[in-house]
């Protein structure tokens, strides 16, 4: 049997489930958006790569989340957008700018729960990543 080959790092992988949800899906919208950003501008290639990115991201989030019913339905469903609009026919009819909005959501309660958690801890700096 062939190993598998990761684009991420070992260490990514292995830490993936320790990070909070938000900032799983909020990395997952990071590649989404550079998919979005290439395909408009008619880079395919570097489309293919934040596609395979955002794909193989897909994927340790479903991992990391077998045991939680609700939040795997939610990321199974984001994944399956996602694939409907690159490789199917869009059958979603998925907005671009909507699905960049969805991302960003994630990023911000990421963001916001950091800044909650320094507040409990003044020794935690928060910065914009």
């Amino acid at each position: 049997m062939a190993e598998v080959k990761y684009i991420h790092s070992d260490e990514l992988r292995q830490n993936w489930p320790n990070y909070p949800i938000t900032y799983q899906m909020g990395n997952i919208g990071s590649e989404v958006s550079r998919s979005l950003k290439w395909t408009a501008k008619g880079n395919q290639e570097r489309a293919a790569t934040a596609i395979y990115r955002a794909l193989e991201l897909f994927d340790f989030t479903i991992s990391a989340n077998l045991d939680n019913p609700a939040r795997l339905r939610e990321v199974l469903i984001a994944r399956e957008e996602f694939c409907d609009y690159f490789f199917g026919d869009n059958s979603w009819h998925t907005d671009p700018a909507k699905m960049q909005k969805y991302y960003d959501g994630f990023v911000m309660m990421d963001q916001l729960g950091k800044i909650h958690q320094s507040s409990k801890n003044p020794q935690v700096r928060v910065g914009i990543t």
